[in-house]
């Protein structure tokens, strides 16, 4: 099935349609800090209780970008929101929560997006997230030590904290972005495959925990979590005109 998506965008980004299952994304440039993002998605108005996916299922689309590097990040698959708001501009109302996430996502340097060392924190991933579902109202006392990651010692103990409930796994993806490639992902609750063009890029066992909502997305916002422990954030500049374009977007529930 075609999935409803509808368009989100912030200052310098656009969203047009494509005919049925196709949109085009874009960021206009701008060198000036602002934020700027293109985004659609199924799940921004609801609870996460409310998304509307679960394992198992089968994501497929064709997809490009107009430069390797278009911007901060961009990426196309499923997660639980779990900011409820992109780190430099909220669009939803909700308490934070663990994340879970099956999708492929690019990160250009100085992003640094992974809590394992030795794993890539940047470039063309396929990543998955998986952690347990617990209440937001119960992680939120863990917001109070927030101001305490300036500090590189807590933020390297935060980090092997965080990994021990926060379950991850990855792969590079080697293929030219600029091209049209045929991605899909099947989400299993023990498993999850990526594949581009029909070669297999990863098979994990970190399979997320559902419900999850569907996104793509194009930003030039950029966060870093490395094994120093600093944690960082900000805005790139847009130097040109950045595009992600998407076709033949279709989602489907499998027999389990």
């Amino acid at each position: 099935m075609i999935p409803k998506l509808q368009p989100r965008i912030r200052e310098g980004g656009e969203v047009s349609p494509q005919g049925e299952g196709g949109w085009s994304l874009t960021l206009h440039a701008g060198l000036e800090p602002t934020y700027r993002w293109a985004q659609v998605d199924d799940y921004i108005a609801l609870p996460r209780r409310a998304f509307a996916w679960q394992a198992p299922l089968r994501l497929r689309l064709r997809a490009r970008v107009s430069q390797p590097a278009a911007a901060g990040t961009w990426g196309f698959g499923l997660w639980n929101d779990p900011f409820a708001m992109n780190l430099l501009g909220g669009s939803a109302r909700r308490l934070p929560a663990l994340p879970n996430a099956a999708w492929f996502f690019y990160a250009l340097p100085p992003n640094h997006l992974t809590l394992r060392d030795g794993a890539p924190g940047h470039g063309f991933l396929a990543q998955t997230f998986a952690s347990p579902l617990i209440p937001s109202l119960l992680l939120a006392p863990a917001g109070l030590g927030a101001p305490l990651l300036a500090w590189s010692g807590f933020g390297r103990w935060a980090r092997r904290v965080a990994r021990r409930v926060i379950h991850e796994d990855s792969a590079r993806v080697h293929v030219d972005v600029t091209l049209w490639h045929e991605y899909a992902l099947i989400w299993q609750p023990g498993e999850v495959s990526f594949s581009v063009d029909g070669m297999d890029c990863l098979t994990t066992r970190v399979s997320p925990s559902g419900p999850l909502g569907l996104v793509v997305w194009i930003d030039n916002q950029y966060m870093a979590f490395p094994p120093d422990g600093r944690l960082r954030f900000g805005t790139l500049p847009v130097e040109r005109d950045a595009a992600l374009d998407l076709q033949e977007l279709s989602i489907e529930q499998m027999d389990t």
